[in-house]
């Protein structure tokens, strides 16, 4: 009971949260020109709805520190624009075809446009933030950029260690190496910096920044490997991406790990030669063989 009530108060705290930073989120999605190849584009994955998590996470902590929910609503709208980024971005780089349920803006449009847009998304989520110094004033806005400039540092260099393992098709990975991928290209933005900030915002001073590193790499880690699992085995219509997405892609999820560990020399290679084609050589035969040795 008590378990279910916990889960019932987060849905609620999500939806409440989540619903106040979409209609703030409208003061920056407004239309303007050029609109057909850009600032319509702009609007379209917030419009597909999320899980405004991030948001969320941020608002709670600022008002579990005694900030006001006024106070952290910009640093949330940053945040969900910045997260939109992202993910735009990442459908470009992993050549993902489907995002909250339809095309990706990488399919609907080509790389050039939806990388743009991209761009686009992040400097607003910037504006959004600069915009802090009406409430918070011109220390804590710093701070908050601050956070920002790092947040974004540790997600790239995740991310570039994850694009790295699949062009040089590594095939030796432990969990540690996942874990520590995790830690910088998840954790970061989508729990240690919503909680950082949020706790900046709540105290208006500086924090104990070391244990909030702590609390959003466990929280942030279990996120991941939940949305690895969500991958192979989520309701196409509730998960929103594509089912088997990352085995298409190569990704060098815990279970692909596990994987290349535990199976034979022979299959071992041949999933090497699997892994080093590209997605659009990839057969469904073939990813269907590898998520059989998964299961």
């Amino acid at each position: 009971m008590q378990a279910a009530a916990t889960g019932d108060f987060i849905a609620a705290m999500l939806d409440e949260y989540g619903e106040l930073t979409r209609v703030a989120l409208c003061d920056y999605l407004q239309p303007q020109e050029p609109r057909r190849h850009l600032y319509n584009l702009v609007a379209e994955y917030p419009q597909r709805g999320g899980r405004m998590l991030r948001p969320s996470l941020c608002i709670a902590t600022a008002r579990a520190f005694g900030g006001s929910l006024d106070d952290a609503l910009r640093t949330a709208v940053a945040l969900e624009l910045l997260h939109n980024a992202f993910l735009v971005h990442d459908d470009v780089e992993d050549e993902s075809d489907e995002r909250r349920g339809r095309p990706t803006l990488n399919a609907l449009h080509g790389a050039p446009v939806a990388v743009n847009v991209g761009d686009a998304l992040t400097l607003m989520g910037l504006r959004a933030l600069l915009d802090n110094r009406n409430r918070l004033g011109p220390w804590l806005s710093m701070q908050l950029l601050e956070e920002t400039e790092r947040m974004a540092r540790e997600s790239i260099e995740g991310q570039a260690i994850e694009l790295g393992w699949r062009r040089d098709n590594a095939l030796h990975l432990s969990e540690a190496d996942y874990l520590q991928m995790v830690l910088k290209k998840t954790c970061w933005y989508t729990t240690i910096y919503p909680s950082r900030t949020g706790a900046l915002i709540g105290t208006g001073s500086a924090i104990d920044s070391a244990r909030f590193v702590r609390f959003g790499f466990f929280l942030g880690a279990a996120f991941q490997i939940q949305d690895d699992l969500l991958n192979l085995r989520g309701n196409p219509q509730r998960y929103g991406k594509e089912i088997n997405g990352d085995i298409w892609e190569g990704k060098r999820t815990l279970i692909l790990i596990h994987l290349l560990r535990v199976c034979s020399d022979a299959e071992r290679s041949w999933l090497a030669e699997f892994l080093r084609q590209p997605r659009q050589a990839r057969a469904t035969a073939d990813v269907e063989r590898v998520r059989r040795g998964m299961d």
